[in-house]
């Protein structure tokens, strides 16, 4: 196939690009590098089914040319903007990249005929207060324009899979970590605690540390990331993935840092948009394209810190 990810050269869009070359299929990344990075895609430059667009979902002539010289099967519509406190500190950029881009992805599939795949969140949750997880019925709580943007984009894909019959399917990855994460401000906790924890560097807990997050590894994600747009079964669905298994933040830094001297709780930046349970029920990926995670949390972890270790020039 011919197949399109936006947000391609971004840590979960490299791993997807990754998974479709290996599936055989020709793959057009396009990421205007304002959170991707090229050291994402160097590999896979000299590869001839891989094409780098740099450009922006928000310049509707970028993609009339893209989607116009060429016949799309699947669009994997990762771009967006992703940081809770971003979206705190700047509404309107959120709004833009995420609910005006998706509309502008979604008028594209929608006059080539093309299936959507976008990726959505974990964060448009309330909490979970039972040990069974949050399964796809769960109540939702836009606790910051982030959610609330991610909340928005759900539905105009859901509005044109009921209104136009575009095949497309809204897909809920809880917190995913692994090689090729950002180890700053903009990372996930696993590769921000993994950092500082081999530069001998503190590990700072916003709040308590009792706020839990279910850890996806990121192979993981992407294997469920591109079953989903290989199934017709998810055309109009919802769909979560998950490791199925909740660490609090206090002991996952436990986990990764022996030394508890290292440790420190800090002053939450955004207590009122904090998730303090998110717990994943994955069963339906399961039900519905036979999606299991392979990677434990242990593994994922020693994975990710290898990775880290062999590429501090690149974190």
């Amino acid at each position: 196939m011919n197949v399109i990810v936006t947000g391609g050269a971004g840590f979960i869009g490299r791993w997807v690009v990754n998974k479709l070359l290996s599936d055989g299929h020709d793959v057009w990344a396009l990421d205007n590098l304002s959170n991707g990075r090229l050291a994402n895609i160097t590999e896979f430059m000299n590869n001839k089914s891989f094409n780098f667009i740099n450009g922006d979902i928000k310049n509707v002539h970028t993609l009339n040319d893209l989607f116009s010289k060429r016949e799309f099967s699947v669009c994997y519509h990762l771009a967006a903007s992703i940081n809770v406190q971003d979206s705190l500190d700047d509404p309107v950029t959120t709004f833009n990249n995420d609910v005006v881009g998706t509309l502008n992805i979604l008028e594209m599939c929608r006059r080539h005929k093309t299936k959507l795949v976008y990726m959505s969140t974990c964060m448009v949750y309330n909490k979970s207060d039972n040990d069974t997880g949050i399964t796809e019925e769960h109540q939702v709580k836009p606790a910051s324009p982030y959610a609330a943007s991610k909340l928005a984009g759900e539905n105009l894909v859901l509005s044109y899979w009921y209104g136009y019959g575009l095949p497309a399917v809204v897909l809920r990855p809880f917190n995913t970590y692994g090689p090729f994460q950002k180890t700053g401000g903009e990372g996930g906790v696993v590769a921000i605690f993994l950092k500082k924890n081999i530069t001998n560097g503190v590990l700072g807990i916003y709040g308590d540390g009792c706020q839990t997050r279910d850890l996806l590894y990121v192979e993981d994600c992407a294997d469920f990331i591109v079953k989903a747009g290989y199934s017709p079964e998810t055309n109009g669905q919802i769909i979560n993935a998950g490791l199925g298994r909740d660490i609090c933040i206090s002991d996952l830094a436990k986990l990764i840092c022996k030394d508890e001297t290292h440790i420190k709780h800090l002053p939450h930046i955004h207590p009122q948009s904090e998730i303090m349970k998110l717990l994943c029920n994955p069963s339906k990926a399961n039900t519905v394209i036979g999606w299991k995670p392979k990677t434990s949390l242990e593994e994922g972890i020693s994975r990710t810190e290898k990775w880290i270790l062999d590429h501090m020039d690149l974190v």
